[in-house]
């Protein structure tokens, strides 16, 4: 039986420290918009790959000072990147490395003169 304990704490340490990327989990969040001007488009992928997922807003625009919810249900890959497009003048801006089963609150911020992203996350 102490061995069995003994095990069951190894597999439990083993899998604690594994990288989130490889861990699923459930990715729903609420995504606010604080970076001054309207969002048209919202992408996601996992930080290590480089091609995009689908669009996420959908038809909507997401105005600033706006928000919304996303119930995105289990990722494989939880740490994720996000790009947006802006309704006004088509830029697209990246955030890096959201721990999406982490996270239930993300506003995202956006200096337009200086092209600083940043985000503040709960």
């Amino acid at each position: 039986m102490k061995f069995l304990k003994l095990t069951l704490a190894a597999v439990a340490l083993a899998a604690a420290s594994l990288p989130h990327t490889v861990q699923a989990g459930d990715a729903d969040f609420t995504l606010i918009n604080r970076t001054g001007y309207p969002i048209k488009e919202i992408y996601l992928t996992a930080s290590h790959k480089s091609k995009w997922g689908p669009e996420r807003l959908g038809k909507k625009v997401l105005n600033n000072n706006g928000s919304r919810d996303f119930k995105l249900g289990n990722f494989a890959d939880c740490l994720q990147d996000m790009m947006i497009v802006f309704a006004d003048n088509g830029d697209q801006v990246t955030w890096e490395e959201f721990d999406l089963c982490e996270l239930h609150k993300i506003t995202l911020k956006y200096n337009r003169k200086t092209g600083e992203v940043s985000a503040d996350t709960q």
